[in-house]
């Protein structure tokens, strides 16, 4: 019997006839919505860094395969079977995951070459991740995007604090605990993405590229991209999407949840804003059957404003991630939701006002057991 190995990354060079090349790198787990995993991880980092330091590559562009998401966010299914095969006390491969993810996450943040990211579908956790400090963001008619992990015991890592925090009106915080996802208009307005093209225009743009006169010189280039992703997009359906944004039409009202003292006052007004808009009925169910623990960590996450640097934000990102996975509640969470699928997670704590602020306090250092930081050379 033959056994297939499945690519978890599909790269591909495309020259442009004017001695550059573009390179192409396509998330290859369709079944599982482009899920990042490991393999994935430990095959874009190097490929993306030989890329960085190549005279002849021009320009970057990161995809998803199959018209159903870009990348639904880490491979938590792989985070979880780590987790639980670790006999150490520790995360084990779990924690050496976050720290690879936020390494690759940081890269592209300062990709020194035009890096374009075609976040369609569904964009969430991870792939946020991979999409946000991109050089050029486009999302579609398809795009949903979203940072769920209080429903898995987990917090918006991957750098959200730099990207959440920066947001108007405190809509990063809202995000954070909600869960709520967020539309292309709404990725527009909030500085997530850059363009909206529609989905059937992936080809007909990654092909144009390779018509393009390169210079290999990154202002030019950065230049040339942003005009030739004004050309395909409609700046009516653009403007429209902008117009048409959830969020921004709402953004007093969730401003003003934000002036709440902590975070189970925070539910409790989200709540009663849910009986009055349905709108906000994602939200308020999301917080009710989030992990308590995590709530509490996101609220001290992304309650002030973002001032720390990108490398400092993965530094804490890290630190939160290690601290997690030694807690019961991502493994519950995962097990709850993907595994088991009863939708019944057992937190613990199960409520708000069980959680210790001391509790809350340790997640933001690394355990005694880390001697140096993993991410300290960013």
């Amino acid at each position: 019997m033959t056994e297939k190995t499945e690519i978890s990354v599909i790269f591909e060079e495309r020259d442009t006839g004017n001695g550059h090349c573009v390179g192409y790198a396509r998330l290859n787990a369709e079944r599982s919505l482009n899920a990042l995993s490991l393999p994935m991880i430990d095959a874009l980092l190097p490929k993306l860094e030989e890329w960085a330091a190549r005279d002849d590559i021009a320009c970057v562009v990161l995809s998803g395969s199959g018209a159903k998401s870009f990348c639904a966010g880490g491979d938590i299914v792989g985070l979880y079977r780590a987790i639980r095969e670790a006999d150490d006390g520790s995360g084990g491969e779990a924690e050496h995951y976050f720290a690879v993810e936020y390494r690759l996450d940081h890269l592209i943040h300062r990709y020194p070459k035009p890096f374009l990211c075609w976040g369609h579908g569904v964009v969430m956790g991870g792939g946020l991740g991979l999409m946000a400090g991109a050089s050029h963001r486009v999302v579609t008619q398809s795009s949903r995007i979203a940072m769920p992990e209080v429903t898995i015991g987990l917090f918006p890592d991957v750098g959200a604090s730099w990207f959440l925090g920066r947001m108007p009106s405190r809509i990063g915080l809202f995000l954070g605990l909600s869960t709520t996802p967020m539309f292309a208009g709404d990725a527009l307005w909030l500085g997530l993405a850059d363009y909206r093209l529609e989905d059937e225009q992936r080809s007909a743009l990654f092909d144009a590229l390779t018509t393009l006169d390169w210079h290999g010189e990154r202002r030019y280039d950065d230049v040339l991209l942003a005009g030739v992703l004004r050309e395909f997009e409609d700046e009516d359906s653009a403007d429209a999407a902008r117009a048409d944004s959830p969020l921004f039409a709402r953004q007093t009202t969730i401003a003003r949840l934000a002036e709440t003292v902590g975070v189970a006052e925070y539910q409790m007004c989200l709540t009663r804003e849910a009986a009055a808009d349905d709108w906000y009925a994602h939200g308020a169910r999301a917080m009710a059957a989030g992990s308590p623990s995590s709530l509490a960590v996101v609220h001290r996450q992304l309650a002030h404003d973002a001032k720390a640097s990108i490398e400092d934000v993965f530094r804490q990102d890290l630190a939160m991630a290690v601290q997690r996975t030694r807690q019961p509640d991502l493994v519950e969470g995962v097990r709850a939701l993907l595994i088991d699928k009863d939708k019944n997670p057992q937190w613990q704590p199960s409520r708000l006002d069980q959680v210790d602020p001391a509790s809350i306090d340790a997640h933001f250092r690394l355990p005694d057991d880390y001697s140096g930081h993993p991410l300290a050379d960013l």
